[in-house]
């Protein structure tokens, strides 16, 4: 008789999420981890149900008003009741063979002198998985640690984790299913573009607009030949040219921060319109 999950023995472990309107895909990512003995859900101010419907899939959740990726994965952590955290955005999940793994593993894991362990990330797009594109198959991710000995960079966006101390990786991939719809990455691409704009406006990094038409280039190259996007068809295109018109985006959008201030009061108050924080 196969044995239930849920029924198992709880590991001291937090699954922590930061989210906001997250309601459709949240579930999925909660119980995708049912040995967790704490789910926790940061939520930055959502208006379509996401907190009912994590409490109702068993997590605790906490308001926190949006303070970046980076930030705001460091304040998750201080909010954690346990010293081991399991980090997952809400549209990804554990594959029941990560799950099992990690059932087996973490006890020893949790103690060792380890920082934390690396993870694979298996991305869906499209409504399938690719199977060549480098970034999106098997993409090595710090996600697990212990948060005395790991700390999220503070950045505005693309955070990840710095460990003091040894990072095993795990065998078994997470499953990411990417922007049901190029809507929802286009959305997304205008989000990243403003947080990573707004970083560069902090540290005071130069234009260099000339060098936009050879950034969008070697985007594209790097992403479509090197990375072997080319080998998961018309797929592999579409991800590659969204990835190379990010790169110049982001950097014609912080031009325009530099040539004209107000734009950025203007652009927040936009996103916010669409839910999104600048």
């Amino acid at each position: 008789m196969a044995v239930d999950p849920s029924q198992l023995p709880k590991l001291p472990i937090t699954l922590l999420i930061i989210a906001r309107n997250e309601a459709s895909a949240i579930g999925r990512c909660l119980d995708s981890v049912p040995f967790a003995a704490e789910k926790l859900v940061i939520d930055s101010g959502s208006t379509d149900g996401t907190q009912e419907v994590s409490q109702r899939h068993g997590a605790r959740v906490v308001h926190q008003d949006w303070l970046g990726f980076g930030p705001q994965r460091n304040f998750a952590s201080t909010q954690s009741s346990h010293d081991w955290i399991l980090a997952l955005d809400a549209d990804e999940a554990l594959s029941p063979e990560l799950a099992n793994e990690l059932r087996e593993r973490l006890p020893q894991l949790m103690q060792s002198a380890n920082a934390g362990a690396i993870l694979r990330r298996q991305t869906w797009y499209m409504g399938a998985p690719m199977r060549w594109y480098r970034p999106m198959v098997g993409e090595r991710m710090g996600r697990l640690y212990h948060r005395g000995r790991a700390r999220w960079t503070d950045v505005r966006v693309h955070e990840s984790l710095r460990f003091d101390g040894p990072t095993p990786t795990l065998k078994h991939p997470f499953i990411h299913l990417n922007n049901p719809t190029l809507v929802h990455k286009q959305l997304k691409t205008l989000r990243y573009a403003e947080l990573k704009a707004r970083d560069w406006l902090d540290r005071g990094k130069p234009v260099n607009m000339w060098m936009t038409p050879f950034v969008y280039l070697s985007a594209f190259i790097k992403d479509y030949f090197l990375r072997l996007a080319f080998l998961d068809g018309w797929r592999g295109y579409v991800v590659s040219q969204t990835a190379a018109a990010y790169a110049v985006y982001k950097r014609m959008r912080y031009y325009e921060m530099k040539r004209n201030p107000e734009s950025r009061d203007m652009a927040a108050e936009t996103l916010h319109g669409y839910g999104l924080d600048p």
